[in-house]
């Protein structure tokens, strides 16, 4: 984009939209014409009022202060032959309006401002190009106000309304890049379910699904007339309509009707919700009909697809399906609803693997990952949020900055693409270098202000303590020997030299086992958090052992063989239950499954006392919660605020199933699903299992169910892909393209499951 010409609106309030407008006239017959557009916040563009294309919240959000996108547009077939006018409406979005958890405005610009270039190409070869400047017109119309957090004011059928003429603005002090994100886009549509009157007599719409979106009215009113919304996720235990949890968000759009019929719904804002409340609506009746549930999210090409005899599990795939979908848009966030809506970087670590099954994320995350390239500091470290927010995520925690390693090294598993390691090399070196000046010890990571296990049941839960009782040391070293790990994977994929990171995590494990293990176990090292007065601190938990195990950092098939009994133990001891986190979560299945305990992974699985994957969903949930108990057993909530309906970080559980339950597995040195190691553990509880990838190289699909005293496999092995398949019975089978089908007697599944 070569147009430098920025402008701005005078006078105008902080959430305020206005439009920038001018009329061009065609001096000639026209072959084509162009728009480069971006804005500080948000834009849509129109041109004879017709809004241009399906993209909403353009250009996203980057790391502001260093990079900014423009879009691209072929405008031709919008423009009338004589004149046509050109609008650019804006709103404050991310960059200006209020974003960050505390309701904090302008956190990155101070201002709305605008630069455009339009280019005129006719049929005679002569071009006219077109700039913002102080010749644009300045205008309100028919929305007035908007927020992300707080919502929108529309005026249906008002005018354009000149309010004077634009001025000129200094260009902000960024870079502008070409568009490189996936558009967001309306996507699934919902009908309402039911009209609900509370006990308090407040008339409230169920959707029946938790989204992120926006909800669509049609509806023919007196002009002047309001319709007024106020969003939520849950409703209380009473069955009242409940909103403490948004926090400050207030997610209430409001709309004037123009006396014809209108479809009412926002253009800057969005609301992560299942139910809505009609605080005004000019009807007695309400028609659910005219009634529809918008998801909003980036467009993404849905790969992954799961199903088996389990309802309950297929719910829950569904509510891990439909976190991503809420949490992906523009960027990966950590919930759609309350005041943040942020890039926490450990949820995106948790969940990266899953999120690349479920859809094609590679464009997607490559974009915000260079953000966090961009945002690394100078000393390597990575903050908790990217893009960066004042006052969130400037911690700096293990799991958290892990992501600079694990997110490019998942992604080049999934597409199979170099570049993408080529790309972040850096970064992820720069991480490990600060991981290893921090502390006193250089191969271990010591002290710190880590956010530890997060959520874990085993410390008292309560808003002061979250960390779990895992010590955090513990967690960070460990963590510190899985990046270098990866390191060492990427160095050969790259043909680079790996004997310095292989010689690392060695010094990183022998000292670990130093520091935290006795005799075979996890132990608490006592300094640091060790002492901590605000949770109980232990070196022995399920979420230790699980690392340990994960990691690689025990010592021989004896103590690996005493770990994992541990683990079991320790599930069985807490009856049946994990006690893990955001850290332990996705790694606790894994940790039994690659140590021969599928069945004991079966069945913490299958649990359904909380804290377990289905008790939410025997709660009647239809996305994945933030903590294990958002609402408890007798109704009430786990706590009024800080209590989302809608975070994916659990959702993780989906690359165990479709390591395990289905089998697929991506061999390191077969990035993109070249070389693939099948292995699928049955289980009768699920009746069948079905799932199936579609990847850069063809469609992975496993099924597997059990029929005639014999259980049953089917396998489809894409074109150019050598998979190696084993079976219950212990029999491997190495196959190329192709549709295969095997069986094998019920009774040995059990014998290999139970010893």
């Amino acid at each position: 984009m070569n147009n430098t010409n920025w402008i701005r609106a005078d006078g105008l309030g902080q959430s305020d939209c206005p439009v920038f407008c001018i009329n061009i006239k065609a001096n000639g017959r026209i072959k084509k014409v162009t728009a480069e557009v971006t804005a500080i916040g948000i834009y849509e563009l129109y041109v004879n009022q017709k809004k241009v294309g399906d993209a909403l919240f353009a250009p996203g959000w980057t790391s502001y202060h260093n990079r900014l996108q423009y879009q691209t547009y072929d405008i031709t077939d919008y423009f009338d032959t004589e004149e046509s006018s050109v609008a650019i409406q804006c709103a404050p979005g991310w960059a200006v309006g209020y974003i960050g958890h505390g309701n904090t405005n302008h956190m990155f610009f101070d201002h709305v401002s605008v630069t455009a270039e339009l280019k005129l190409e006719y049929l005679d070869g002569r071009t006219e190009t077109y700039v913002t400047g102080e010749d644009w017109q300045v205008c309100r119309w028919d929305t007035v106000r908007s927020e992300f957090y707080h919502g929108e004011y529309r005026v249906y059928g008002a005018p354009l309304e000149r309010l004077g003429m634009a001025v000129a603005d200094a260009a902000p002090e960024t870079r502008l890049i070409s568009d490189e994100g996936c558009p967001t886009r309306e996507q699934e549509r919902v009908p309402a379910v039911s009209l609900i009157i509370t006990p308090k007599g407040e008339r409230v719409i169920d959707f029946g699904q938790n989204l992120a979106g926006y909800v669509e009215i049609r509806i023919k009113g007196e002009k002047g007339e309001r319709v007024r919304i106020s969003h939520a996720e849950v409703l209380d235990k009473d069955g009242n309509f409940y909103t403490k949890n948004l926090e400050l968000a207030k997610n209430i759009n409001t709309y004037v009707l123009s006396g014809t019929e209108d479809i009412l719904k926002p253009k800057f804002s969005f609301q992560g919700y299942r139910y809505i409340r009609l605080d005004e609506y000019p009807y007695e009746n309400v028609d659910l009909s005219a009634f529809t549930s918008v998801a909003v999210y980036s467009q993404m090409k849905r790969t992954g697809s799961f199903v088996c005899g389990h309802e309950k599990i297929n719910r829950l795939y569904s509510n891990t399906i439909w976190g991503q979908r809420s949490n992906f848009i523009d960027i990966p966030t950590d919930c759609p609803q309350r005041d943040e809506r942020t890039g926490w970087t450990g949820d995106v670590q948790v969940f990266v693997r899953t999120a690349a099954i479920n859809y094609d994320v590679e464009r997607f995350m490559r974009k915000w990952l260079r953000d966090v390239m961009i945002e690394q500091r100078a000393d390597g470290a990575v903050t908790s949020v990217v893009p960066g927010v004042a006052g969130r995520g400037d911690r700096i925690s293990t799991a958290w900055g892990d992501v600079c390693t694990v997110a490019p090294w998942e992604l080049y598993l999934a597409y199979g693409n170099k570049s993408m390691l080529e790309e972040f090399y850096p970064m992820m070196e720069r991480w490990i270098e600060y991981m290893r000046r921090e502390g006193e010890e250089e191969y271990l990571w010591l002290g710190g202000d880590h956010y530890g296990d997060w959520l874990a049941s085993d410390a008292i839960l309560c808003p002061e303590v979250r960390e779990g009782a895992t010590q955090t040391d513990l967690i960070a070293s460990a963590f510190f020997a899985y990046s270098v790990s990866i390191m060492v994977k990427v160095c050969r994929a790259l043909g680079r030299d790996s004997s310095e990171y292989e010689t690392l995590y060695g010094n990183i494990k022998s000292t670990f086992r130093r520091f935290f293990m006795k005799d075979g176990l996890p132990t608490l090292y006592p300094k640091y958090d060790a002492f901590s007065t605000t949770r109980p601190v232990k070196g022995l938990t399920q979420t230790s052992v699980a690392l340990v195990l994960r990691f690689g950092l025990y010592d021989g098939e004896d103590e690996r063989k005493l770990l994992t009994d541990k683990l079991v133990d320790m599930i069985k001891e807490n009856d049946g239950k994990m006690s893990t986190g955001f850290v332990g979560t996705p790694h606790i299945l894994h940790a039994l499954s690659e140590n021969g305990r599928s069945d004991a992974a079966y069945d913490l699985f299958l649990c359904e006392k909380n804290p377990s994957w289905l008790y939410s969903v025997n709660q009647g949930a239809t996305t994945i919660w933030e903590h294990w108990d958002s609402i408890k057993d007798d109704g009430s909530f786990w706590y009024d605020v800080k209590n989302s309906f809608n975070h994916y970080a659990y959702g993780s559980v989906f690359d165990w199933v479709y390591s395990w339950v289905l089998g697929i597995n991506v061999r390191d040195d077969g990035a993109g699903y070249k070389t693939l190691d099948i292995r699928p553990v049955a289980d009768k509880r699920l009746g069948f299992a079905e799932g199936a990838i579609d990847t850069e190289n063809g469609r992975v699909g496993v099924r597997w169910e059990f029929a005639d005293g014999k259980l049953r496999y089917t396998v489809e092995i894409p074109d150019g892909s050598l998979a190696k398949i084993t079976l219950a019975d212990g029999s491997a089978h190495e196959c190329e393209g192709g549709v295969y089908t095997f069986e094998c007697l019920n009774n040995l599944v059990y014998r290999i499951m139970e010893g």
